[in-house]
């Protein structure tokens, strides 16, 4: 049966369940609801409906399941992919988790958190610090981006290299089925053999098989000392042949591992008051970040003691390690600015792309030089996360030339990267999903095995299709 228009009436049900004042109508009110960060989709609604627990969610799950109505579940809204926008129908209606923000426990002796969907990634963060205790997940969009949606993207960040992504950061899930059943499946155990892992299924499933209303989080110990340096090296194998050197001369206490091009720190220069920490230019740096339990100031001398072996080694030109928590600051406002000034420097086409780690200098190498020929003057920007094998492979158009035209050629040059990507057995969404945005490319990278399983689950809870139509299945 497909999906129905909401009524007039079906609106008011949904509004009487969040008490009206919850149930936003308006455009002004709707209006952040509607926009995705980059501005590649601007959606329409008849509602934006705000619950305040789950006993809510689950009335507005079964009320559309009921109607046939659509449900686009959102969080922060900072995805990048489209996957929390409504269509231009005007007929999906969004659910917002933000007023479903408490923390509703936190047990530091057992190094655990349940926290609801709508919690902002920084306050588990802050959370779990008060406690002597650290929740890992770290990226650039943690001041508003919110819990549910980094579980159910499965976000990366900063910190994959040495604590996993999202899907190793969760214990247990509280998850509203579509019919509006409610599966408690909030559960601290790290060992738990007993069948089916079913909160793998929601973790990275973008709200089409259920709605995330809390989770159990992993904590670990809080580091009490840290050692970060920026180091410029020759080219990506150089940094891929430090990043083994580093990770063995350190013991496992790599934490970051961050890849930044030349054209990047110029770009950053230019339009977020960061200033060049060399005094000669070199074509690639890294942001290593050593993290451990050791007294403060212990780890900068093992710091010290992989540079050396890497100056030695031929693989750094120049270092500049971080004397003071400011200058680490600095250091890392320089790597977290990166997507932002890409605004400044006119259109850019991203991909978020992994590849095996020993095997990013040759991607980079074709993609660089493909980009190049299809758009003469384009100036290619990789960077990201090279010690967990993500690459943010964006492309600024050439100075000068018209962004509406240079855009247009998203999908043309998306195909070409891709296409790279594929052959060196790499994947075309490494952290940020598959939204709207890739979904048309689901045929070509799954096999026909895959997808027949992927619809199969989606058939099996959901099976009127109300829940986040339009996204990640083609």
């Amino acid at each position: 049966m497909s999906l129905l228009p909401p009524s007039p009436e079906t609106l008011a049900r949904f509004a009487a369940i969040v008490d009206g004042a919850n149930a936003l109508r308006g455009e002004a009110e709707q209006a952040p609801f509607l926009t995705e960060w980059r501005d590649l989709y601007q959606g329409r609604t008849p509602m934006v409906l705000l619950p305040g627990s789950t006993d809510e969610v689950a009335a507005i799950l079964a009320l559309a399941n009921e109607t046939r109505t659509a449900i686009v579940p959102q969080s922060g809204n900072t995805g990048l992919v489209g996957g929390q926008i409504p269509n231009e129908g005007g007929t999906e209606i969004v659910l917002s988790l933000k007023r479903m923000n408490r923390i509703r426990d936190i047990d530091p002796i057992d190094n655990s958190m349940i926290a609801e969907a709508g919690c902002i990634l920084s306050d588990v963060q802050a959370a779990a610090h008060a406690v002597d205790r650290m929740f890992p997940l770290s990226l650039a969009a943690e001041g508003s981006c919110r819990i549910g949606g980094n579980i159910s993207s499965n976000a990366g960040g900063i910190n994959v290299l040495a604590y996993g992504n999202t899907r190793q950061l969760v214990l247990g899930l509280e998850v509203v089925l579509a019919d509006g059943r409610i599966w408690n499946g909030l559960r601290r155990l790290k060992k738990d053999n007993t069948g089916y892992d079913l909160k793998q299924l929601f973790i990275g499933a973008e709200g089409t098989l259920g709605v995330v209303t809390a989770a159990v989080l992993k904590l670990l110990p809080k580091p009490t000392d840290h050692a970060t340096a920026i180091i410029a090296v020759v080219s990506p194998r150089h940094a891929v042949e430090l990043l083994n050197l580093m990770q063995q001369s350190t013991a496992g206490r790599l934490t970051a591992f961050e890849l930044i091009p030349r054209i990047g720190l110029e770009f950053t220069m230019r339009h977020a008051d960061v200033v060049d920490p060399f005094a000669t230019t070199y074509p690639w740096y890294v942001l290593a970040e050593l993290s451990g339990g050791e007294p403060a100031g212990t780890l900068d001398a093992m710091m010290m003691k992989s540079l050396e072996a890497g100056m030695t080694a031929g693989l750094v030109q120049d270092a500049v390690p971080a004397s003071s928590e400011a200058q680490r600051n600095l250091f890392w406002r320089m790597r977290e600015a990166l997507s932002e000034v890409q605004k400044h420097e006119g259109g850019s086409i991203k991909h978020d792309v992994s590849v095996p780690v020993a095997r990013i200098p040759a991607f980079l190498d074709e993609a660089m030089a493909a980009v190049e020929r299809l758009v003469p003057g384009s100036r290619p920007v990789p960077f990201g996360h090279l010690g967990d094998g993500n690459i943010h492979f964006n492309v600024s158009q050439p100075v000068g030339a018209d962004k509406a035209a240079y855009l247009a050629r998203w999908s043309e040059m998306n195909d070409i990267v891709h296409g790279i990507v594929l052959a060196h057995g790499g994947s075309i969404s490494a952290e940020h999903g598959i939204g709207r945005l890739k979904r048309s490319k689901m045929a070509d990278i799954k096999s026909p095995v895959e997808l027949a399983m992927m619809q199969g689950l989606k058939r099996l809870f959901d099976p009127n299709g109300i829940l986040n139509p339009g996204k990640l299945l083609p």
